[in-house]
């Protein structure tokens, strides 16, 4: 317990009561004075009460307490300043000070050999919060994440150590302090005075050693207890992704059970053992190959080839390679855009949503020519009401200086119309990636479905039997050949 002393006293300060422990001692007499004296542990520090002595004029002196110190043997680290504001006191006003600091000595300072200790900022994750001040869970994650070069540990260097001394002068010997420090491990350097990480990756500790991994293993699934995943390397998670949740990997994700996308940005392959879902809002967008047993309501973007054993079900998927569904998958309801051909056992049911095939094409090329095409409309349109306001401006000296502006500022369009029209010009020429895809299909084509193959379509209006659907460039047509 802390116990403050009188008001106004700037020498005897806060004292906390349990530091006034071990000996203690009754010195003097009611008559000419009475002390309660405590040393502490080791006789490091001195304690004492002072009793004012019995008759009301006398008083106790300087020297009558310099000869109790004499008579304890207390020679070393006495605090005269505090002991003759208590004396002044305990003369003034005929009561008893307590808890008196009378004596201190030094301490000991412990011996401690030089280690490595671990950046603090690598200690814990930071709880990330939403621009209003709210938690978001979804954004914290346990997994500490560092970056090349980055510093893991430093070396804190030995500190001497140094012998104390009690308040009868002894001396008080130091101990040495041997802390088991980090060492590097695997994808780390050390240096004399730091442990760097020589990859990106995870930071995992083991028995004080600390190594980076390029591959992030999360043993179950993707939830509140993960939060959202953004790791640099490989990704492989044991569980399913839950609903909410984001991924984003610079390397190649496994997921082992269901991926229940939200949004995600993989930079090389994306592997599901169970399926992918996306709840009709969902976005992946995938460096390489995918493979799954069935996308359902997402929109998926791969820039190879995409493998599928069972379903695309009322989704979007686009493939810079080939879309596969083998001799069994099914395409249901979907749009599907890919440069090297689709095959699958069914397109279509005769009860369900219409599915569109676009192969051939560059479907990247085909956006950037909308938006090229949208925005040589809006130039279009803003160059014939400048070329309307210019002829039908008053011949006046301020009409002429706001027809030398519009004349500028139609100058600048028309370059911009022109610069359109050559970038239009230029996609169109590229559109075409692949004039020998292929629509192979071993069951059925649904009437309604859409095919189109580099920009030459067919509507199927009767069903269509294990076929494959081909491009004559020479006729511009679609060409239906029947499967051995």
């Amino acid at each position: 317990m802390e116990i403050v002393k009188r008001s106004g006293s700037s020498v005897l300060g806060v004292v906390d009561e349990s530091a006034i422990q071990g000996s203690a001692l009754n010195l003097g007499d009611p008559k000419n004075g009475f002390f309660n004296l405590s040393f502490n542990a080791n006789d490091l520090e001195l304690w004492g009460d002072i009793s004012p002595p019995a008759a009301a004029s006398d008083l106790i002196t300087d020297l009558y307490i310099s000869n109790m110190l004499d008579r304890l043997n207390v020679i070393y680290g006495v605090k005269w300043d505090a002991i003759m504001e208590a004396i002044n006191t305990v003369n003034l006003e005929r009561k008893t000070v307590k808890y008196i600091p009378m004596a201190k000595g030094d301490p000991p300072v412990n011996s401690e050999a030089e280690y490595y200790e671990l950046n603090p900022k690598l200690a814990t994750s930071p709880t990330p919060a939403t621009e209003d001040g709210q938690i978001d869970y979804k954004d914290y994650t346990p997994f500490v994440i560092v970056k090349e070069g980055q510093i893991l540990a430093r070396k804190r260097p030995r500190i001497p150590g140094r012998e104390g001394r009690n308040v009868h002068g002894n001396e008080i010997p130091y101990r040495i302090s041997v802390i088991k420090g980090y060492a590097g491990g695997e994808n780390t350097r050390t240096d004399e005075n730091y442990i760097y990480a020589e990859i990106h990756g995870q930071l995992v500790e083991s028995k004080k050693v600390l190594s980076v991994q390029n591959t992030l293993v999360i043993r179950g699934g993707v939830d509140y207890h993960t939060g959202n995943i953004k790791f640099p390397g490989d990704v492989i998670i044991d569980g399913q992704v839950s609903d909410g949740f984001k991924i984003y990997s610079g390397g190649s994700v496994t997921i082992k059970q269901t991926f229940d996308v939200t949004e995600s940005v993989i930079k090389k392959d994306l592997t599901v053992g169970g399926g992918i879902i996306g709840r009709g809002r969902a976005i992946v967008k995938v460096g390489g190959v995918v493979k799954t047993r069935f996308i359902n309501n997402c929109r998926l973007a791969g820039r190879d080839n995409v493998y599928v054993t069972k379903e695309i079900l009322r989704s979007n998927v686009y493939a810079m390679g080939a879309v596969d569904l083998g001799e069994k998958g099914i395409i249901l309801g979907s749009s599907v855009y890919t440069i090297h051909g689709v095959r699958a056992k069914n397109i279509g049911t005769k009860f369900g949503k219409l599915s569109r095939i676009h192969c051939g094409s560059d479907f990247t090329i085909k956006q950037d020519k909308e938006k090229s095409t949208q925005r040589l409309k809006l130039i279009v349109s803003r160059l014939n009401d400048y070329r309307y306001a210019y002829d039908n401006m008053e011949d006046t000296q301020d009409g002429q200086v706001q027809r030398g502006k519009l004349k500028e500022l139609m100058t600048r369009l028309e370059k911009e119309q022109s610069k359109a029209s050559l970038h239009i010009s230029e996609l169109l020429d590229r559109i075409n990636a692949d004039e020998n895809a292929v629509i192979q299909i071993s069951g059925d084509i649904s009437p309604g479905t859409f095919l189109e193959i580099c920009q030459v379509s067919l509507e199927v209006t009767e069903p269509l039997h294990k076929v494959r659907i081909m491009l004559d460039n020479f006729l511009k047509k679609l060409v239906v050949q029947k499967l051995d």
